[in-house]
């Protein structure tokens, strides 16, 4: 009975794990490599100038003009807690359509760099390991192995909260944050 169990289960995770197959694209942050689905992907672009909000986590680099449409920009190298990098000539901005429950929203990821689109089979990705329940993960798809090492496969999907997600959806003029600073001087001079 306990031989059927495991049997049972090991199917389970290998269908669980076949319907994550299909086309990626790789990223490297430091020296790890992450895949998203390329079906998730709008465009890949070079580093523009990027103009920063206040009042934003420090992942969140700011926004950026594209052909017309202000983008946020997310740098997954702080999103993910890595040290910050100066920018190279290979970091780019990989320009992604997250859905959640009741928004689509385009939004840029700065990354070290794009490696290959990689077509990834289901038997070569493993489940997300547990990690406890301390730590959040749901955003890892699963972990891939490609030539001898492992690829995070993200769900960009979940990578940033809801809230994080309705922040960046919501433009600032309609957000219910005070705007104006008060300076004790000018409380002193009254």
């Amino acid at each position: 009975m306990a031989m059927k169990d495991k049997s049972n289960t090991r199917n389970q995770e290998t269908q669980d794990t076949e319907g994550l197959a299909g086309k990626y694209l790789t990223f490297g942050l430091g020296q790890e490599g992450y895949g998203i689905s390329i079906l998730k992907i709008k465009e890949i672009i070079g580093m523009i100038p990027i103009t920063p909000l206040p009042h934003t986590p420090a992942y969140i680099k700011g926004v950026i003009n594209l052909r017309g449409k202000v983008i946020p920009v997310t740098d997954l190298r702080l999103k993910f807690g890595l040290l910050a990098q100066d920018y190279s000539d290979r970091t780019c901005i990989i320009v992604v359509e997250i859905h959640n429950h009741s928004k689509s929203i385009i939004m840029g990821l700065l990354v070290d760099g794009v490696s290959e689109v990689a077509n990834i089979r289901g038997g070569d990705i493993e489940k997300t390991p547990d990690f406890g329940t301390r730590l959040q993960s749901d955003f890892i798809q699963g972990i891939a192995k490609m030539d001898g090492r492992v690829k995070i496969l993200l769900d960009i999907d979940r990578l940033l909260t809801e809230e994080q997600l309705s922040s960046l959806a919501d433009p600032p003029a309609s957000r219910k944050e005070p705007h104006a600073a008060v300076f004790p001087l000018e409380e002193a001079a009254a």
